[in-house]
């Protein structure tokens, strides 16, 4: 029957069920559509014959909140949900975000602080010996030791604070077929250990074998040198061709074994897993409450890829979904796309078709898919490694197909361009068709920075080839006759950036006549590369020093500097640009950043910077929508010339 699945005893009665095989606990809502990992994990094992229930957001504090669906045959499933519940709760200043998207009506408290750990523990209370498989992204980051920015520590497994059983790492369909298997086959929670894709406790390292010992917890916990040394042995294993298993130590009758990544889903594979009968929805015992908001933007958007061989560093990619890039076919995403044509609240318009990345349709090199990825090589920084294929060709097929879809008035493509990659295409087609059908006026990229020092840390590419990107889509809009804008992500704070860093981010946004309504500032999340070099200082690819801005007030400052036109920013700027010895930023000409305070220019110089005097939010709107209208013209100006 296609229906939701089972989230109450009547659910399960309509289903003719006694028992669940799995009960699955979840931090979210209940929503099964593709872009929420408990949806595709539940309908892979009900494809697999399993009886999987959900319970979603139970009442932590109420035993009786997981027993609504009774004691399941081999086991339950954790997952905190499609975010890492302290990301989800908090922002990068360690402040109550006032929303949930992914919790009905948007509410907050509906979930606990570090969720999977809370989740078990609340289960292991009532259930002692029933065997419990935690996954999702937050289980998956935090598999071995790790730095936890909230409480500015390093913390253990999650594993082991959580209770479980096993873990689950990564997208997990094949891992979680294998531990049902074995379960349903009789075979006790604690020999399955052979699985790819999973963590698992021993007592002893008898029977592990070709195993790489990493530095004790309680090294990496004490001597920050180690714990990056330590981090980059797990960053180099993150490969299911060349990856090893990893043994981490906590005590001699206590050790954590990460065996090695699962392999990566086939096309034939990754398209059965998108064709399973989702609902598409959220489930509709929501809607008095207002729905999910999570859902407005995914509904209509379409997943055509997974993994991520851009390698930014401060992106746990490489640690969950991994560097190989994994396609649908068209077939498979046409035929989704159809569907949602027909649902009565689409208007015509597809929100996304991409992935972590939009434009990567295929593996960064043929080796990838028989050997894996190179272990200390990126495959576009910090220039394209020779053996990289450039080629939209794939990826601009498939979006004429969908543009010619009856129903279908535009494609987007939101999910984020690497430009990058883009620019190193010879071939401009899909520059053109990307400006021509595919853009709503603004175009978003990220390219983070400008400033070559911090780019470097971010393994992102050099200024100058943004600057080319930038101009190929300046041309390309010209020749179209469309009046189109880029938006750049911009990132403050990140490991390397000094104020004198910070300062020229600034000034380059000064020259551009554009300020960013929103910064985020560097979020140390686990598992990546920059959280490394927050925590410890040191870079763990060549173990040299970082600067990293840590205080709350440095932060605050790098962050209004890209502001700088704010009024209520004018302290800080003020602040930073004496710190940084730039008071020559400070004054009346037309590359100043603010004006002295309690000072009038001579010769009757306005200039278009601000003296710090407040201003009405609408009067500061209107000037920065005229000197935004002024450099449009300017730019077009130039272009007629």
């Amino acid at each position: 029957m296609k229906d939701f699945l089972p989230i109450c005893r009547e659910d399960m009665e309509k289903r003719g069920w006694d028992q669940c095989d799995f009960v699955y606990i979840i931090g979210d809502a209940y929503v099964d559509h593709t872009s929420f990992g408990p949806a595709i994990i539940s309908r892979v094992l009900e494809s697999h014959g399993y009886k999987v229930g959900i319970i979603s957001q139970p009442d932590w504090k109420d035993e009786t909140s997981v027993q609504r669906l009774g004691e399941p045959r081999l086991g339950f499933l954790v997952s905190a949900g499609n975010m890492d519940t302290m990301v989800n709760h908090y922002t990068v200043a360690k402040k109550r975000r006032s929303q949930d998207a992914y919790t009905p009506g948007g509410v907050i408290g509906k979930r606990p602080d570090r969720a999977t750990i809370v989740y078990c523990n609340l289960l292991r209370r009532v259930y002692k010996k029933k065997p419990i498989i935690i996954g999702g992204i937050e289980a998956s980051l935090r598999r071995l030791g790790h730095y936890d920015y909230w409480s500015d520590t390093v913390k253990r497994s999650v594993l082991l604070d959580s209770g479980a059983d096993l873990l689950s790492y990564g997208m997990g369909e094949k891992s979680i077929v294998e531990i049902a298997d074995a379960l349903a086959s009789g075979l006790a929670v604690k020999d399955i250990t052979f699985v790819p894709g999973t963590v698992y406790r021993a007592s002893t390292l008898d029977s592990v074998y070709d195993a790489v010992l990493l530095p004790a917890f309680s090294e990496i916990k004490e001597d920050k040198k180690t714990f990056a040394k330590s981090f980059y042995v797990q960053y180099c294993n993150t490969d299911p061709f060349s990856g090893k298993r990893l043994v981490e130590k906590y005590s001699d009758t206590e050790y954590v074994v990460q065996n090695p990544p699962a392999a990566p889903l086939t096309q034939a594979e990754l398209d059965r897993v998108y064709s399973l009968p989702y609902m598409r929805n959220y489930h509709p015992s929501y809607e008095e409450a207002g729905g999910i908001p999570a859902i407005d933007e995914l509904k209509f958007s379409l997943v055509s890829n997974r993994g991520c061989f851009g390698g930014c560093s401060f992106c746990a990619l490489t640690f969950h979904q991994g560097r190989i890039i994994q396609t649908r076919s068209h077939e498979s995403i046409l035929e989704e796309a159809k569907l949602m044509t027909w649902d009565p609240d689409f208007k015509g318009y597809i929100n996304d078709v991409g992935g972590p990345t939009a434009n990567f349709r295929a593996p960064a090199c043929e080796k990838q898919l028989t050997k894996g990825v190179c272990p200390n090589k990126q495959c576009l920084f910090p220039t394209p490694c020779k053996n990289l294929k450039v080629n939209h060709e794939d990826y601009l097929a498939l979006l004429r197909k969908l543009r010619e879809l009856p129903k279908v008035k535009k494609v987007f493509i939101r999910s984020g361009i690497r430009f990058d990659y883009l620019i190193y295409d010879k071939d401009r087609t899909f520059l053109r068709e990307l400006c021509e059908h595919h853009v709503s006026g603004q175009l978003k990229v990220a390219p983070e920075h400008v400033c070559d020092a911090v780019l470097s840390k971010m393994g992102k590419p050099s200024r100058h080839v943004y600057d080319t990107f930038i101009a190929e889509y300046k041309k390309m809009n010209a020749r179209l006759g469309k009046e189109q804008y880029v938006v750049p992500y911009l990132m403050s704070s990140h490991p390397g950036s000094t104020m004198k860093e910070a300062v020229e981010l600034a000034e380059y946004l000064r020259d551009l006549g554009y300020m960013p309504e929103q910064v985020q500032d560097f979020y140390p999340t686990p598992s990546t590369i920059s959280t490394c070099m927050y925590y410890t200082g040191l870079d763990p690819r060549t173990m040299e020093p970082v600067y990293v801005p840590k205080s709350p007030h440095e932060k605050a400052m790098q962050r209004a500097l890209i502001q700088y036109r704010n009024p209520k920013n004018y302290e800080l700027v003020e602040e930073a640009l004496k710190l940084a010895h730039r008071e020559d930023l400070i004054g009346f000409d037309k590359k100043c950043l603010i004006r002295p305070r309690g000072q009038k220019p001579s010769g009757g110089y306005s200039g278009g910077t601000f003296s710090g005097k407040k201003r009405s939010g609408k009067t500061e709107q209107k000037s920065l929508v005229q000197n935004k209208k002024k450099t449009i013209r300017n730019v077009h100006k130039k272009k007629s010339k």
